[in-house]
């Protein structure tokens, strides 16, 4: 018999879209609790043991979500497993700026590699329950915390504007917190 973490594995198999599931469309019952958990650092775990292959961390990202009791599930067309995450499921590992159309746009890497443009869609915000440092908020719930140096390459890209330090990515916009 299998395993939830095999079954799951099994489910998701390995070609198939990892940055748009449409977990939007899934809506299986719930099987339980699985022994995942993600700590504050975003290090994946398993009955206890890190989780040590990327492409499963990565696998399992992608059918991530978190749902209006605030609870995060592994969820697959047929199947529904709570986790345990300790404060936020993904990091910003890095941030890159780009020009596009003349207009500076910032990049988001991820813990999991993928990258997204800050944005109204995917706007920065700043978690007061971790000390005021940027969050990106993403698609079915989640968020990702930046890590100290992506934290520190966006106030360093910060400008001064109306006696405030302003974070702007294309048309989106943040204030950043002027200790």
């Amino acid at each position: 018999m299998k395993t939830p973490i095999e079954s799951l594995t099994a489910q998701v198999g390995t070609h198939r879209d990892f940055d748009s599931p449409p977990l939007h469309l899934w809506h299986p019952p719930l099987n339980g609790d699985i022994a995942i958990y993600i700590d504050s650092q975003g290090v994946w775990y398993h009955e206890g043991g890190k989780i040590e292959r990327e492409s499963l961390v990565r696998l399992f990202a992608s059918i991530l979500r978190r749902e209006e009791d605030g609870q995060y599930y592994l969820v697959t067309p047929s199947e529904k497993w709570r986790i345990q995450v300790e404060s936020h499921p993904l990091l910003v590992t890095d941030i890159d700026v780009l020009m596009v159309d003349g207009v500076q746009v910032l990049q988001a890497i991820l813990n999991t590699d993928r990258r997204l443009l800050v944005s109204n869609q995917y706007p920065l915000f700043l978690d007061s329950a971790v000390g005021d440092i940027a969050a990106l908020r993403l698609p079915h719930g989640l968020t990702a915390l930046c890590t100290r140096p992506a934290w520190y390459r966006l106030v360093d890209l910060a400008e001064h504007r109306n006696g405030c330090l302003t974070l702007r990515s294309g048309d989106f916009e943040i204030r950043l917190p002027s200790d």
